[in-house]
């Protein structure tokens, strides 16, 4: 926004940082340890979000002229087709057909003078005001007032305000009204102007043309730049600073004004003409091109945002920084703006070998390792990233799902399906595979031991790793699932699978029993924080400590119930990655929480709108987040390496409150001229709209109300932005809003509307005494009325409750009885009826459902994965050689089996699983929320178990297997479909051997 001597912006900058140290104070402990007034300055610009607007989200033409903020909050934009004003909630376009006309929709210029006051030029030489009601207040021209475009505007120290015409001279409005023409002096280039033009605190007049720099003395002299300035020929613009310095752009160069010399600051060559500049809060340079984007020359050196990349292939025609410190950008493609955010994000665009990042570690050197679905990458020091191969056949498919480092600083690299990586210097030195026994795929988990031993966790438990073997861990009780989560604590392994977790200290397990305090099953991260153990699960975390398991989850205040890794920074805050964002928790809190002394924890969860590049954090592979030696936090995602620093967490979180405005009152559905206007007739049905001017968060600022006159204390309105108030009484009353940013304080300037209602003709004084008067009357008359009445029906009621008792007791007494056979008829059809119910749906032998049972829930899965992609797998298991059993040992020894074997599947499956009998030997397995690897895992583990078990039906020595055929849900699948795969996979398990499982 361009200012005169830039009094304004310096004004409105002083109370933005007045504001934000005195919200500064209650923030003071997130910054433990660091000064709490030296908060990091602003990130690189290639953290910064780009937000876009166009025509297709509310504007009303593609091209911006120029930007303006005026002192309330409001945004304005200038276009083609109309003024915009922006809440940050929508766009008000003011156009010719508004009610708020302007007398052309081509907007040349917006300013805001020293005063507050929004001024507006047109294509046609127009020049309004806009009034406190909203209204516009046009100038009426003079015959010498040119028709043509208004450039720009400014004022001087006078008062005046000056007009640049395109293609004309100079004029002026004077503070009484009265307009002055300067028509273009000989051999000065007006009629060439550039629309840039700046008015420095001695009240002299830079223009920028093409032919060079124009200068106005206060005298009225004109004169082009001294030849000592040495500006290059052609096309000079001036840009006045906050600070009052007058810097001079052209031909890619900048200049400052110092002691009436331009002294060089910035040569950027290959980037054409500059046309708009900008100096922000925090000294940086902002400077726009005619299509080759934004450059930024300050703290991180000289930064770029090319066009192309976000922004259009065309002209920055202005440049702004509001209130909150967001860079707005007028465009001939858009609008723009660029936000700091907490959060920056690496991507396939900077280097990375896939977006799907898993995995992320540093080294003892400082070197970041990044795993994920398009391989292995290292980021030195200075950022670069570079791919690492690690010899894979099968490179174009590999995917890293975990890191280690060993003792002597080499690398272990786990991946889904080629094994284990080992590398020295970032070169392979060794692989483990099947061929050295390891299980193939899916190593999600790596850690190395106090002793130097590297454990892997694998999709059928626990290995280690020594002498190029894979050796399975044989303690007893060991999970033998899928490993998840792997952890050195205090010389213990910690084992997190998706059976729960476990503790390996020496050569016993001790399995912590998380289902008691919360139900978790699937263990995904262990944390060691002080003397305490955090475990990252699917209900939430648990705390171990002394051991005993607490849980803050749900209901303990976390937004989400599954959590992935917490990391704690050295400001006394957890960060916690999960599906729907990254959770921010005190550290004090979710201690007091975890103990009992507080009821929940305030969590703060962070999305794209902070600059995630995606809420989707990684789980079931580690190190999924980690803290690095300078303190940032790294969080793998979905759609790349999320990065914060916590250091900056103050800078994000301090913001002023926004200040907040009333827009528009209704009275029963129809507009009302509220600013006019403050008597209201009573009755009505009165909507107050709202708004906070606030940009960066809008849909996270929080609003309160207070009536007074009706309330007693303010009424917080959550993120509603309007009120509405029905039948007040009459009299005098005052409706104030306030707005707080996320986490942040009250606004201490409330928006403020003072009204009254007016009474109806009943609310009057005297018509309510009359009215009582009247009342009271028929109140005494039927008072005595009523009296007369009870007293003769008194008697009558007397005779008649003598008689009426003795048969209503006889009639209570017949109910009763014909009340108690009913229930016992009810009762006895009742368990008829729960008996068929049972006899239709279950199997008489083993008790499971039986195959009507299981071919309704199947044909309700089939129903639910054809809308909304649901996820399931089907299992058809058979007894292997059930007719032998039957012929040896007899019937009756068959139908042990049978019951036997239903009661280790029933045990050993997962509770939402559906276990069903379909006839003979064959079982089926319904698996919801599993894909073809869970099923065919958990077939596996139930054959196991039925090897297992001994003295079958009594007998011993009798052996019992069966074989599996497993088929997951495929988009159009019909039951037939389903069925068939499943029994051909069934199928090929008996005739390759039995007692195995098979794929369909």
């Amino acid at each position: 926004m361009r200012t005169a001597a830039g009094r304004w912006t310096r004004r409105r900058a002083l109370q933005w940082l007045a504001a934000l140290c005195l919200s500064t104070l209650p923030m003071l402990s997130l910054a433990v340890g660091a000064s709490a007034t030296a908060f990091p300055g602003p990130p690189p610009l290639r953290d910064y979000v780009v937000d876009a607007w166009s025509s297709r989200n509310g504007l009303p033409h593609n091209s911006l002229r120029d930007i303006a903020q005026t002192p309330e909050g409001y945004l304005w934009f200038a276009t083609w087709e109309g003024a915009v004003r922006y809440n940050g909630a929508g766009f008000t376009v003011i156009a010719r057909g508004t009610q708020s006309g302007l007398r052309d929709n081509g907007i040349g210029s917006l300013y805001v003078d020293p005063h507050g006051r929004l001024w507006l030029s047109d294509s046609r030489g127009n020049l309004g005001r806009q009034q406190p009601d909203g209204q516009w207040t046009y100038w009426t021209r003079t015959k010498d007032w040119p028709e043509a475009l208004i450039h720009d505007m400014a004022m001087d120290s006078r008062d005046r305000l000056w007009l640049l015409f395109e293609g004309h001279g100079l004029g002026c409005v004077h503070p009484d009204g009265r307009f002055e023409y300067f028509a273009p002096p000989p051999g000065i280039p007006l009629q060439a102007s550039f629309p840039r033009m700046a008015i420095d605190a001695q009240d002299r007049i830079w223009v920028g043309t093409l032919d060079g720099l124009a200068i106005r003395e206060p005298d009225g002299r004109w004169h082009r730049a001294p030849a000592r300035l040495d500006l290059p020929h052609g096309l000079v613009w001036p840009y006045l600073a906050p600070d009052g310095a007058i810097w001079l752009l052209a031909d890619g160069r900048v200049y400052r004004m110092q002691a009436g010399e331009a002294v060089p600051m910035y040569a950027l060559p290959g980037l054409g003409h500059f046309t708009a500049m900008l100096q922000d809060r925090n000294g940086d340079i902002w400077l726009g091109t005619e299509n080759k984007g934004i450059v930024r020359a300050g703290s991180h050196g000289i930064e770029r945002l090319s066009a192309g990349d976000v922004l259009p292939n065309g002209r920055i025609a202005s440049l702004l920084e509001d209130d909150e410190g967001s860079i707005w950008v007028g465009a001939n493609g858009g609008l723009f703006r660029l936000r700091e955010t907490l959060f920056g994000s690496y991507t396939r665009h900077d280097g990375l070998s896939g977006d799907y990042v898993r995995a992320v570690l540093e080294d003892s050197r400082g070197v970041l390792w990044i795993g994920g679905g398009g391989g292995l990458d290292r980021m030195d020091g200075d950022g670069t990233i570079r791919p690492v191969p690690l010899g894979s056949r099968n490179a174009d498919a590999l995917s890293v799902l975990s890191l280690a480092e060993d003792h002597a600083g080499d690398l272990w690299v786990g991946t889904y399906t080629d094994g284990v990586f080992h590398l020295r210097d970032g070169r392979p030195l060794a692989h483990y595979g099947p061929a050295q026994g390891l299980p193939s795929g899916h190593v999600r988990a790596l850690v190395v031991d106090d002793h130097g031993a590297v454990w892997a966790g694998t999709r059928r438990g626990l290995a280690r790793l020594e002498a190029g073997r894979a050796m399975p861990a044989e303690a007893p009780d060991m999970p033998q699932g899928l490993i998840t989560a792997l952890a050195n604590i205090d010389g213990a392994l910690w084992i997190g699978s998706v059976e729960g977790a476990s503790v390996l200290r020496g050569d016993r397990v001790e399995r912590l029993a998380l289902e008691r305090p919360g139900g978790a099953r699937s263990v995904f991260g262990f944390q060691k924080v002080g003397q305490d153990v955090w475990i990252a699960t699917d209900r939430g975390l648990y705390r171990y400590r002394n051991g005993r398991l607490t849980r803050v989850g749900l209901e303990q205040g976390l937004p989400v119930d599954t959590v992935f890794q917490l990391v704690a920074d050295r400001f006394g805050n957890a960060w916690i990655s999960s599906n729907r964002g990254v959770l921010r928790v005190r550290l004090d809190e979710l201690q007091a929480t975890a103990d009992g002394r507080r009821a929940a924890v305030h969590a703060e969860r962070y999305t794209e709108a902070d600059g995630l590049v995606s809420s989707q954090a990684n789980g079931s592979s580690a190190p999924a987040a980690i803290l690095r030696r300078d303190g940032t936090l790294w969080v793998a995602t979905a759609a790349g390496l999320a990065t914060a620093d916590p250091a900056r967490l103050p800078r994000y979180l301090v913001r002023p409150p926004p200040p907040v405005v009333i827009e528009d009152v209704q009275l029963d559905s129809r507009d009302f001229p509220w600013r006019r206007q403050t008597s209201l007739p009573g009755g009505e049905r009165i909507n107050v709209a709202y708004v906070a001017l606030g940009y960066v968060l809008p849909e996270r600022i929080r609003y309160r109300t207070r009536l007074v006159g009706l309330d007693h204390d303010w009424i917080e309105r959550g993120q509603q932005r309007n009120v509405e108030f029905i039948g007040l009484p009459p009299g005098d009353y005052t409706l104030l809003v306030s707005a707080a940013q996320p986490g942040g304080e009250w606004s201490t300037r409330a928006a403020r509307w003072e009204f009254t209602i007016r009474p109806l003709w009943w609310q009057r004084r005297d018509t309510q005494a009359a009215l009582g008067f009247v009342v009271l009357l028929g109140l005494f008359a039927l008072y005595r009325y009523r009296v007369r009445r009870y007293r003769a029906r008194n008697l009558r009621l007397a005779r008649l409750v003598d008689e009426r008792t003795r048969d209503l007791r006889d009639q209570a007494e017949r109910l009763l009885t014909v009340d108690r056979e009913r229930n016992e008829l009810l009762q006895r059809l009742r368990e008829q009826a729960e008996g068929y119910s049972r006899q239709a749906r279950e199997d008489a032998l083993t008790g499971l459902p039986n195959r009507r049972h299981f071919d309704e829930v199947l044909a309700r899965h089939l129903a639910q994965a054809a809308r909304g992609g649901h996820r399931f797998s089907l299992a058809l298991l058979d007894i292997d050689h059930f007719k032998r059993v039957n012929d040896t040992y007899s019937h009756s020894v068959g139908d042990a089996v049978l019951k036997e074997t239903a009661q280790v599947l029933a045990v050993d499956s997962r509770a939402s699983d559906l276990l069903a009998r379909l006839g003979g030997e064959e079982f089926a397995l319904l698996l919801p929320d599993a894909g073809l690897e869970e099923a065919r895992a958990l077939c596996e583990r139930l054959q196991e178990s039925v090897r297992e078990r001994r003295h079958w039906a009594g007998i011993a020595g009798l052996r019992v297997t069966f074989s599996a055929g497993v088929a997951e849900y495929r988009a159009g699948d019909s039951r037939e479909r389903l069925m068939q795969r499943a029994d051909v996979a069934l199928y090929r398990a008996k005739s390759e051997g039995r007692d195995l499982v098979r794929e369909g």
